[in-house]
C-alpha cells in the first residue's frame, strides 16, 4: 500500500508552486514570506519549506550578496536555505494560511501569493488524496504528484 505526505492540501498552493518553479529559471533573487495563525507551532511552515525545496531544483544559488549584510536584530532576514532562499515566518491572530513568493530582478518584482480565507479551501485536495491513496504503491510527497 502507498502513502501520501502532503505539506498543503490546497490546489491553489500547488499552482503557485508550479508558477514559482518556472520563474526560478529566470530570476536569481527570491524570498518566501509565509503567514499563519498564532497557534501554529512550527516555523517555517511545511509549505514554505517544500516551496524552497522545489525552487532549489533549479540547480542554482539564489540571492548572491551584493553587500555585506549586518542584522542589527538577529533573524530579521529570516532563515536561509542551502540554496540561499530566505524564508520569513509571521504568526498573528486573524490569519489562517498565506504564502508569498517574491522574485526580484533589476527594474521588476514578480510576486506570487496564495491566501486562505477559510479552511474549506483544503477540502478538494483532501478528497483527491482520499480517492487516490489506495491505488498508490509507494510513498508520495506533495499534492502536485497526484494532480
Amino acid at each position: 500500500m502507498g502513502c501520501l505526505v502532503i505539506p498543503n492540501f490546497s490546489i491553489g498552493v500547488v499552482l503557485m508552486q508550479q508558477a514559482a518553479q518556472q520563474a526560478a529559471q529566470y530570476f536569481d533573487h527570491v524570498e518566501i514570506i509565509e503567514l499563519h495563525h498564532n497557534q501554529k507551532a512550527d516555523a517555517p511552515s511545511g509549505t514554505a519549506v517544500q516551496t524552497a525545496q522545489m525552487l532549489a531544483e533549479a540547480q542554482k544559488s539564489f540571492n548572491a550578496p551584493l553587500v555585506k549584510e549586518t542584522e542589527t536584530i538577529p533573524g530579521s532576514r529570516g532563515g536561509q536555505t542551502p540554496a540561499g532562499i530566505h524564508i520569513h515566518s509571521v504568526r498573528l491572530p486573524g490569519l489562517i494560511a498565506h504564502q508569498e513568493i517574491l522574485f526580484g530582478a533589476p527594474g521588476q518584482l514578480y510576486t506570487l501569493r496564495h491566501d486562505t480565507s477559510d479552511r474549506a479551501s483544503f477540502m478538494p485536495g483532501v478528497l483527491l488524496c482520499i480517492r487516490r491513496v489506495m491505488a498508490l504503491k509507494s510513498l508520495i510527497y506533495g499534492l502536485d504528484k497526484i494532480l
